[in-house]
């Protein structure tokens, strides 16, 4: 079972969330999470300096957007070394039949990108990359409109800026199953699929758990 990182709580007539930090994370990345700014979370929790947290402090988030199965999934550490395919890892297809990989895993100016975005035509089918169960099925800041996959041992796989849904939450998926259709919803410069792969919350290259023998079709839209 993926680790929640949040809770929500009623108090004084109005909903309140709050997030318990978890090592790795930083105020400006909750804040990103929740769609909340960082400057926010610092005044609603008196913070003098918003760069010193502590694993295991309480913050209280104000007017909330993403719910705590959602933050749990959301980037959290970088691995940005890692060249190999996890012996442990699902065997992955292709989440789109076509489309051009419009941008890679890494460094992307001042952001980190926690997986690939596949350039293709509103519409065209996304497929589930591996089985699994579907973990979030809604919107996020940034991601638009995303459906979480968990798999086996930790993995869960993302797909984000999606026109529409076909799955619901808790629900079972086979490898290969529609899941939804690219669109441009979220922060996208183009119709796109944001993919991501992530064992225990990390982001892996996505690439290196896809089959090395796809071929992109001749769609160049935006990423």
């Amino acid at each position: 079972m993926l680790a929640v990182l949040a809770a929500v709580t009623a108090a004084c007539g109005a909903r309140q969330t709050v997030h318990v930090v978890r090592a790795g994370e930083t105020l400006s990345r909750i804040g990103q999470a929740y769609g909340v700014a960082y400057q926010d979370i610092a005044q609603a929790n008196r913070l003098r300096d918003p760069s010193r947290i502590e694993v295991g402090q309480r913050l209280v988030i104000p007017k909330g957007k993403g719910t705590p199965a959602a933050v749990a999934l959301l980037p959290r550490l970088r691995r940005t070394g890692e060249d190999e395919r996890p012996k442990d890892a699902p065997k992955m297809v292709w989440p789109v039949p076509e489309g051009t990989v419009s941008s890679g895993f890494g460094p992307r100016g001042r952001r980190f990108h926690d997986g690939i975005d596949i350039a293709a035509p509103a519409g065209v089918r996304v497929r589930a990359a591996a089985s699994g169960e579907v973990a979030y099925s809604a919107s996020l800041p940034g991601y638009g409109n995303v459906i979480i996959v968990r798999h086996e041992r930790g993995y869960a796989t993302v797909y984000a800026h999606n026109e529409r849904h076909h799955v619901e939450e808790g629900q079972r998926v086979r490898q290969g199953q529609l899941i939804a259709t690219v669109g441009r919803s979220g922060r996208a410069s183009g119709t796109n699929l944001h993919f991501e792969v992530r064992k225990d919350n990390h982001a892996h290259d996505p690439l290196l758990f896809l089959p090395s023998g796809w071929r992109a079709g001749s769609y160049a839209g935006g990423g």
